[in-house]
């Protein structure tokens, strides 16, 4: 739970799979760099501080005829969230600062109401050398909040559906300008006449740079106060409201995990400690490279430079593989990809008691009853008859409970995740899957404890066993 906590965005969760990754000797890569590796080692680079690849590269990699192939674990850092806008000062209305937001994702949005919501992000500081700096920002406390309308002021027809209007409902109120009256004496005449002046005064000396006098003075205020510099020093920032209630346990035995997030930074979890604790393992006959990629920008459809859509996955595998074989045929590259294959890691819909109907009654997935591969004909998902059996052979040579099955009813429609636009773009096999949860999207989400030990125990697994399994397959 800690690692959910911690990563209420994707630069602070690329912040939480680095210090793990660093607890175990991973070394940090320059992209801007040829990259310098060797069997054995323990790598990780960062995109934008918001999409991180790591590897471990086999022991035995390069030491016996043939070449070897990448297995790799894929998942996505961004969740549905609500960002404050490039200009978050709104004009006060009712007496209240609020601040200029934007839905980001296909989130839902009435589960943000009423809610207590802190700022996090990352913000561009200029250090007193002239240096820009990021600096990760989590105010972790309750300064921000969407207020739902009282029922008595609702119509009859209001009443039947909360129907939310993301550009006029969703801006948070950060203050009111009671705070500044309940603070300061109360002041009548001349001295009030002196102070409205020196009001006055003070707005016409307020910074105009072209970006911070479109910036909620309040919000620059808390940033500076938090990270421990001048307001003059602010001057970017990229930053998301959060649930500031931390992940819990739930249930009459416990069997629930209540989080913000879980889709998908369960499945980063998994993936990164996954990596770090088989790379403690004395495996000492690993020919193939251990790789987890975990992209941002998922829930916008992937195409951005840091994005599964983007040329990260290709270019890694490329580097790594020259990096390790300089002076080989030129077509080991291919050669290298068909041997390579991909976990591209999402949470997956648990079937819901309530709405069971919902489900296919053959594909139904429960929670705590192991992973779920995910399947559709139309290539919404990556999955085929090999990779689904390639898991599934997996899990019974290591006594793990079999993968259950989703696949969505002919009249739903069937989202997508990063399977397919990897294999789209490398040619690398790939199966969508992922842990059941319940309340995708909403800002409040709920999955099975024994699914977070199912689905590290089967990473793992597929780290170790994933060899033996596709050289025992016809090609």
């Amino acid at each position: 739970m800690t690692y959910l906590d911690k990563s209420t965005d994707p630069f602070h969760a690329i912040e939480a799979s680095i210090e793990r990754l660093k607890e175990v000797n991973y070394v940090e890569l320059d992209e801007r760099e040829p990259f310098v590796v060797q069997p054995g080692g323990k790598y990780y680079f960062t995109r934008n501080k918001s999409t991180l690849v790591a590897f471990q590269v086999g022991d035995k990699y390069g030491s016996s005829p043939g070449v070897g192939g990448f297995k790799i674990i894929g998942g996505h850092t961004d969740s549905p969230v609500l960002k404050v806008k490039p200009r978050s000062k709104r004009q006060p209305k009712s007496g209240c600062h609020q601040l200029g937001v934007e839905t980001y994702g296909g989130g839902l949005w009435y589960t943000w109401f009423d809610r207590d919501l802190g700022v996090c992000g990352r913000v561009m500081v200029r250090s007193k050398d002239g240096k820009i700096e990021q600096r990760l920002l989590k105010i972790q406390r309750p300064i921000l909040r969407v207020p739902t309308l009282a029922i008595h002021l609702e119509t009859e027809e209001e009443r039947k559906a909360f129907k939310v209007n993301k550009e006029d409902h969703t801006s948070p109120i950060l203050a009111m300008h009671v705070e500044k009256a309940l603070s300061s004496p109360v002041v009548v005449g001349e001295k009030a006449k002196e102070e409205k002046e020196t009001d006055e005064a003070d707005k016409k000396n307020e910074p105009k740079d072209g970006w911070t006098e479109h910036q909620e003075p309040l919000l620059l205020h808390l940033i500076a106060q938090e990270l421990d510099i001048s307001i003059p020093d602010i001057i970017d920032f990229e930053l998301n409201l959060f649930d500031v209630q931390t992940a819990s346990l739930g249930g009459a035995f416990n069997e629930f995990l209540h989080s913000a997030r879980l889709d998908n930074l369960a499945s980063c979890f998994l993936a990164t400690e996954a990596l770090a604790e088989y790379s403690m393992m004395e495996i000492t006959d690993d020919a193939d490279i251990s790789l987890i990629a975990l992209f941002d920008h998922e829930e916008v459809g992937s195409s951005s430079a840091v994005g599964a859509g983007s040329t990260v996955m290709a270019e890694a595998v490329e580097r790594i593989t020259t990096a390790l074989q300089p002076n080989t045929n030129p077509d080991i590259m291919q050669a290298t990809l068909r041997k390579s294959f991909c976990l591209s890691v999402d949470q997956a819909h648990a079937v819901h008691p309530n709405y069971a109907s919902k489900h296919e009654t053959a594909h139904s997935p429960k929670m705590n009853h192991g992973m779920v591969i995910k399947r559709n004909s139309n290539q919404r998902y990556a999955t085929n008859g090999i990779t689904g059996l390639i898991i599934r052979e997996i899990a019974r040579l290591s006594d793990l409970p079999i993968p259950q099955e989703f696949v969505v009813r002919n009249d739903c429609p069937c989202g997508s995740t990063i399977g397919p636009i990897i294999s789209a773009a490398t040619g690398i096999r790939s199966i969508d899957m992922g842990c059941p949860q319940w309340s995708m999207h909403s800002i409040r989400e709920t999955m099975g404890i024994c699914d977070v030990t199912n689905g590290l125990a089967l990473f793992k697994a597929f780290l170790k066993d994933f060899r033996e399994v596709d050289d025992a397959l016809e090609q």
